[in-house]
């Protein structure tokens, strides 16, 4: 019970008529738009992980909190 030829064509003229073909562009722009915002995102947070992990871990002892509690 697949879609054929026509059936797809027939689909796609109620669509443009209902949508105009305007709005069906710019929902398409918004939608790549949106892909483009989330693939950035994603870039970010690649950067931010591998930034934490080249960034060393801080020696507990040899912070100023650290030195206080030594001297008295």
């Amino acid at each position: 019970m697949g879609l054929s030829t026509t059936h797809l064509l027939l689909l796609l003229v109620v669509v443009v008529l209902l949508f105009g073909r305007g709005k069906i562009s710019e929902l398409m722009g918004d939608v790549a738009r949106g892909i483009k915002s989330f693939k950035k995102g994603m870039a970010d947070d690649d950067e931010e992980t591998r930034a934490a992990a080249a960034k060393p871990i801080a020696d507990a002892s040899k912070t100023p909190e650290a030195d206080r509690t030594k001297s008295h």
